[in-house]
């Protein structure tokens, strides 16, 4: 390496790590130790190794960059400065500007800006994903390598090779001691991951202080058990070993790689380096001057050279430029070679569904004994996956209960040696199972992840992160409700619809019989902007009458009224979801035969019908009618909006027990008599 290429590289690791300390500085709020240690590492990658076009940042077949430890964002925004990535608008549009203009830099974490505190995948092209909670950055990596490593064994033929990115993401030790980290290294280790690299910022620091403090364990050794390549590069600031390790990743085609690197916090700095202090706060005016004259900076604020925009320009963004070219060339031929194969493509590459892809799914016949909907939901998933080629997913260990498995001929498992097949076992890991289904939605795939109701609590990060990103992601919870029965209260979820519909952007969805979970699938599917919950039950409900109650394709409304008084004038109404629904329509029958004008009203997601207009959801829920039940084995919080002053709650207003789920339900009072006297009592009521 000639002095002038030294020169050059040094000039550009010290633009990354200034303009992060300037940032910082400005905003008086942030992190500027770990992108003063890692701008080698960053710099590296960006300029020697990715696979990336600034100019086509959505270029499929990119390799990703993700930044785990969000926390260091300034690394990212400089690097994405420097390298020149152009800002794309919601619909994948060039908008004429840089992601991440110099301006943006100066507002760091402001109003508006592209640079908010923790990298935000909706905010700045660039950002592969939203990465706040740490280890949920670790998670999405694996998601979008095993992505990677489906579209490959999809639609890549001997002649082309349309797919093979790799996934790059940057950890710190705050990401190593959270579960959900060591989870998601399980699953990559297990599956082969070969086209995964993690680069472990060793820095030995974290808020409170030394890591000795809570942190002593051998990582190396632990990624070794989990099946994880490891190197180690014991100075982040030689650049040549930095090479070595990327090279040496690139050669292992049989486990993903761990490389550590050992860094010191604040390197440059005077009185700050390797010191908790320069972790989650400014430098401070003084020190900054003090450590740009270390770096042989001048005493400038946001100075970046020519040259090293330059440099950028004539590495990575030539190379770049060069390696995007020749991909769109190739998925030109591959389209006159294997035109049906292009076109699918096409069509996921838009966000879209295949033509006639519901044309299979089932319309269930009336059931007095009925099928319990995670039965019903299991038969429409592998409808759907049959009209969705992309649609794969799995559970965590529990696909024979959740019915999850894909069960047509070539569905097959996704497995080491095996990268081909749609349905994918996570293991017990709830909450990586969680993060790698959020990888995979920013990848093209539509993807789920499934298991008990109750368990929610293990995946609730992801799916909030998930909710705040607007990733399609589904995740299938079943046994919903003390219809577990026997399991008792550890396994009946009380809270969790309350749980799940106090995320915003989360389409929270319990079908109230086998139709209704064809309806409400079919509109799942349909949405590209939401993830979506599944509250499906254990046990067997009522296929409701079609031709004597409302169709069930009203589902998609949110809430609908399945049977009406007979001049459509309800003095009463009854309100529920999923198992409560037919519980409901018994009480409304035996209303009726008392001569008491009621309504029955469906509501299999709360957030569609909000979506509805005023006119419609005055017309199901009319203020006049103050006399409301609402029947729902979870607690009342949030039910209050539709009840209004008035209005009766039957639930749970306290843990389940031990017993048959039917036991249960007459414990607690969700009997059809006791529907019947609230409405009453809601009536004498007014």
């Amino acid at each position: 390496m000639s002095t002038t290429e030294l020169q050059i590289d040094q000039l550009a690791v010290n633009t990354i790590r200034t303009l992060s300390m300037d940032a910082v500085q400005a905003a008086n709020s942030g992190h500027p130790g770990t992108p003063m240690a890692l701008a080698p590492v960053a710099y590296s990658l960006w300029n020697y190794v990715l696979r990336y076009n600034p100019e086509e940042p959505a270029w499929p077949n990119r390799d990703r960059f993700v930044l785990s430890c969000g926390h260091a964002s300034m690394l990212l925004y400089s690097t994405l400065h420097l390298a020149g990535v152009q800002q794309l608008d919601a619909s994948g549009k060039h908008t004429g500007e840089l992601a991440v203009p110099l301006e943006h830099i100066k507002n760091f974490r402001q109003l508006h800006s592209r640079c908010p505190g923790h990298p935000e995948h909706y905010e700045t092209t660039g950002v592969e994903t939203t990465t706040g909670p740490l280890g949920q950055g670790c998670g999405n990596s694996v998601g979008m390598a095993m992505a990677s490593r489906w579209l490959g064994a999809h639609f890549n033929k001997p002649d082309f090779e349309l797919f093979d990115f790799d996934v790059y993401a940057l950890c710190s030790d705050g990401d190593m001691m959270e579960g959900v980290t060591n989870e998601a290294a399980s699953i990559a280790g297990h599956l082969a991951l070969s086209n995964l690299c993690w680069i472990y910022d060793d820095n030995k620091i974290t808020i409170e202080g030394d890591t000795e403090l809570a942190f002593t364990e051998d990582v190396a050794q632990r990624f070794e058990g989990l099946g994880w390549h490891v190197i180690r590069v014991p100075d982040a600031n030689d650049l040549e070993l930095l090479a070595d390790a990327y090279a040496s990743f690139k050669r292992t085609e049989d486990r993903p790689t761990l490389i550590i690197v050992r860094s010191h916090i604040a390197w440059g700095s005077p009185n700050k380096v390797d010191t908790h202090g320069a972790h989650g706060a400014p430098l401070g005016e003084e020190e900054i001057k003090l450590t740009k004259a270390v770096y042989g900076w001048p005493d400038k604020k946001f100075y970046v050279p020519s040259e090293v925009l330059a440099h950028f320009k004539q590495n990575l963004g030539a190379r770049g430029r060069d390696l995007y070219s020749e991909w769109r060339g190739q998925l030109q031929d591959y389209a006159k070679k294997y035109p049906e194969l292009a076109e699918q493509w096409r069509v996921m590459e838009r966000g879209e569904l295949p033509a006639n892809w519901d044309k299979e799914l089932p319309v269930f016949p009336t059931d007095a004994k009925g099928v319990a909907t995670r039965i019903s939901s299991g038969k429409v998933l592998n409808a759907v996956a049959k009209g969705v080629p992309w649609f794969i997913g799995g559970s965590a260990d529990l696909a024979p209960s959740t019915m999850t498995l894909m069960t047509f001929d070539g569905a097959g498992d996704f497995e080491p040696g095996n990268h081909a097949g749609r349905n994918m076992h996570f293991g017990i890991r709830e909450h990586g199972m969680c993060a790698a289904v959020n990888g995979m939605a920013l990848t093209y795939v539509r993807p789920f992840g499934s298991t008990f109701f109750v368990f929610m609590d293990y995946c609730r990060p992801s799916i909030r992160i998930a909710a705040l990103t607007h990733m399609p992601a589904l995740y299938i919870f079943t046994h919903d409700s003390i219809g577990v029965g026997e399991d008792g209260p550890t396994h009946q979820p009380i809270e969790h619809l309350a749980a799940a519909r106090a995320i915003p952007n989360l389409m929270v969805v319990r079908p109230g019989d086998a139709n209704e979970v064809t309806e409400c699938w079919r509109m799942v599917m349909k949405s590209h902007k939401n993830p979506a919950v599944f509250a499906l039950t254990r046990q067997n409900l009522p296929t409701l009458d079609r031709s004597k109650y409302a169709a069930a394709s009203n589902a998609a409304k949110g809430a609908y009224i399945l049977g009406d008084a007979p001049d459509g004038k309800p003095k009463v109404i009854l309100m529920a979801t999923g198992s409560e629904v037919s519980l409901c329509v018994d009480a409304y029958e035996q209303l009726k035969k008392e001569g008491v004008a009621a309504r029955v009203v469906s509501m299999p997601c709360w957030e569609w019908f909000e979506m509805q207009s005023a006119d419609y959801q005055e017309s199901v829920l009319p203020d006049a009618v103050t006399a409301r039940v609402a029947v729902e084995t979870g607690v009342r919080q949030g039910w209050d909006r539709y009840l209004g002053r008035h209005g009766r709650f039957l639930g749970m207003e306290h843990f389940g027990a031990s017993a048959p789920g039917n036991v249960l339900f007459k414990e607690f009072g969700f009997t059809v008599d006791n529907v019947v006297a609230h409405a009453k009592a809601a009536l004498e009521g007014e």
